[in-house]
């Protein structure tokens, strides 16, 4: 729970306060005092009688009643100390800094639980333990640096990891990005980053609370919590990005069929991010450059013009902004050529519009009153601009900051000379604005951006699904494991997903009549081995009766054959469908191009079931192959939308079918008109959870 006495108390009181600033009960009484907090600062310390001139308690059964307590104690002493202050002191909001909890020991985790059961009867908040602190505009309860700069609409910051923290708090502070609030959870035995963000979309108000929200993930024990908060924030005017930890283990593992070999744990915090639209980052850098992103007013379009006095960063910002998807539009005409004849000899306004190193503010200030003015094909403003350290640049970092006040059209400012002009820049970032020093940081941020659509809506549509008929087809499936090719055709039809015509039989006559009734050429498919390819259990066409026969003769004498499976050969690009259950997260579901793009390149994207039309046209047209699908060089596209169609109602068959654990279409067979799957895999479990 999160209440007032944790986010605004009256009074606090640190437990273990120190002199010694360099260790955690003294820096924290130091931030606190530093912070200006307005209320009553109490220290306990049996061994000091003064702690930075602040009268101190030898014990806290000395205390008064004070709302919230910092324990900067050994772990061994925070549980008695913890129901004495919630008890007799009507402590109702405690910050554990201390360590030795189940982070470490069993004992460790019995002492945690003990805390927790304490402050639960007593209806008391508790951050930590393990933690660093939390840091707000009411008191600064941290015992570490750097205290960023505050602000009502600065960033709200949460984070799992306290020494993580810090370091984003390191890159974050370099570049201008303000702050509202730092929550370091540590262990989170009660509030965790799920509850941070309930509590923030639960008391939201657009006109005093900020709108950007930063999350470092270490564990999401509640996808669900953290999907409807994200969303509801974001839906609400909110932006958020967020890096999850931990998320590396092998998606390559050995597994029975491309689905379980390519879906991972990753894939599952893929899913979630882009259905809830999280911002996902991978590293420190580009978290706090997105973070500095949000803070500037949104993009409206893709069109950059890149203003430079330097040749070189101007090009591999245009690189870089092309590669992510963005534009760099060529600029000519009178418009440009009246900008040009205004510049020294030797500029160019293509785009990069490069005033030259010689190039003076005033110069700067036109460029930008032209790209906000008299360019209509120009969106937003990249403006780099340092100095080899022969000239002072306050006054083009004047023009800078009174052309951000002014423009509607963002500016992006790339000051790449922190050390040569760290004066010039510092006092530029004093005037609340951010500063991105690498332009291809910045690019890859605006990409990853650009790439992260809205929420996804939260109603599941039913889309037809013929819900009774799949459950008596599970409820009929008496083993574990792979199902039956009937089986896979009959929970894909309850789907109403496009089936190749087969049939599956021992008999060679059958088999031979079935294919006459179809029309040459056939398939032909051992049934019983998992990798039929590998056991040589597949032929493609086949043209003859007699064909036909020698292979069914050959595919029985194949090591566990239980048949031979005859389909209608059809022709089109391979498409891949996939989906595995992860555990707390629900379904993943995959798609990609099939063939070597699934197998070898890997070139997938991941939704989380049940997916929207939206939410699988932004699958697929985020796939790095998507010019296939489209269409390329005179060939006609793909049928998109029965694709797009396919993926929603698998996704929405899965959300009702918990026992299916992993599924592999694969391939869909595609033309302009049709999407067909061809060969399917389904592994159900039951009772396993």
């Amino acid at each position: 729970m999160i209440n007032r006495e944790l986010l605004d108390p009256q009074s606090i009181v640190v437990i273990g306060g120190s002199n010694n600033v360099h260790k955690p009960g003294g820096a924290i009484v130091r931030n606190i005092l530093q912070g200006g907090y307005q209320g009553t600062l109490r220290i306990v310390n049996p061994k000091e009688d003064e702690v930075q001139g602040i009268k101190v308690f030898h014990d806290a059964n000395e205390l008064p009643p004070t709302e919230l307590a910092v324990l900067v104690i050994p772990a061994k002493f925070c549980p008695d100390t913890v129901e004495l202050l919630a008890r007799d002191k009507q402590t109702r909001a405690f910050i554990i800094i201390s360590a030795g909890f189940g982070e470490e020991t069993k004992a460790g985790a019995k002492m945690e639980q003990r805390i927790l059961d304490t402050c639960e009867q007593y209806g008391a908040a508790l951050i930590g333990p393990n933690c660093i602190g939390l840091l707000n505009r009411q008191h600064h309860s941290v015992f570490t640096q750097p205290i960023p700069k505050l602000n009502p609409k600065g960033v709200d910051f949460v984070s799992g990891s306290g020494a993580t923290a810090v370091f984003i708090l390191e890159s974050a502070v370099i570049k201008g990005l303000q702050f509202n609030s730092v929550w370091s959870i540590g262990n989170g035995k009660q509030i965790g980053i799920e509850d941070a963000l309930q509590y923030m979309d639960e008391h939201y108000n657009p006109e005093t609370d900020s709108p950007v929200k930063l999350l470092y993930i270490e564990n999401i024990s509640n996808p669900d919590k953290l999907l409807f908060h994200a969303s509801n924030l974001i839906r609400k005017g909110c932006r958020i990005a967020a890096i999850k930890a931990g998320s590396s283990e092998s998606g390559s593992r050995a597994a029975s069929s491309h689905t379980g070999a390519i879906a991972s744990s990753d894939s599952a915090v893929e899913a979630l991010f882009r259905k809830a639209g999280i911002v996902r980052c991978h590293s420190r850098e580009e978290l706090t450059t997105v973070g500095c992103i949000f803070t500037l007013p949104p993009l409206t379009g893709k069109r950059f013009a890149i203003v430079t006095h330097a040749g070189g960063p101007g090009v591999m910002l245009t690189d870089a902004l092309s590669k992510g998807g963005l534009e760099v539009p060529r600029l000519e005409g009178p418009i440009a050529e009246e900008l040009k004849a205004q510049l020294f000899p030797g500029s160019s306004v293509a785009n990069p519009i490069d005033i030259l190193a010689t190039g003076t503010a005033e110069q700067l200030g036109l460029v930008i009153d032209y790209c906000e003015h008299k360019m209509d094909d120009v969106d937003a403003i990249a403006v780099i601009y340092g100095t080899p350290g022969l000239t002072q640049l306050y006054e083009a970092y004047d023009v800078l900051h009174k052309k951000i006040m002014e423009c509607k059209k963002p500016i992006f400012p790339i000051l790449p000379s922190l050390h040569t002009a760290g004066p010039e820049v510092a006092e530029f970032l004093a005037k609340g604005h951010v500063n991105f020093s690498d332009e291809v940081t910045l690019a890859t941020a605006l990409s990853q951006i650009m790439r992260t659509p809205l929420p996804a809506p939260p109603e599941v549509q039913l889309y037809g699904i013929d819900i009774p008929r799949l459950n008596k087809i599970i409820f009929d499936v008496k083993e574990n494991g792979y199902v039956s090719p009937q089986t896979v055709r009959d929970i894909l039809s309850c789907a109403g997903i496009p089936l190749v015509p087969e049939t599956v039989s021992t008999s060679k006559d059958e088999l031979i009549a079935f294919a006459q009734k179809v029309g040459y050429p056939v398939v032909a498919k051992v049934v019983g081995p998992v990798h039929k390819s590998d056991v040589g259990g597949v032929t493609l066409n086949i043209r003859t009766p007699e064909h036909l026969a020698l292979e069914f003769d050959r595919m029985m004498k194949i090591k566990d054959a239980t048949g031979v499976m005859v389909q209608k050969m059809l022709k089109g690009t391979e498409l891949f469908i996939g989906a595995k259950y992860e555990e707390r997260f629900g379904h993943v579901v995959l798609c990609g191009l099939g063939g070597i793009f699934v197998e070898v390149l890997k070139d997938v994207q991941s939704g989380l079931a049940p997916l929207s039309y939206g939410e699988a046209y932004s699958m697929i047209h985020s796939l790095r192959g998507y010019k296939i699908i489209k269409g390329t060089r005179g060939q006609k596209g793909l049928n998109e939308q029965k694709y797009a169609e396919i993926i929603v109602r698998l996704s929405t068959l899965l959300r009702f079918a918990t026992e299916i654990k992993e599924i592999d279409i694969n391939p869909l067979l595609a033309d302009d008109k049709e999407v067909v799957a061809v060969d399917a895999r389904i592994l159900i479990e039951k009772n396993s959870n």
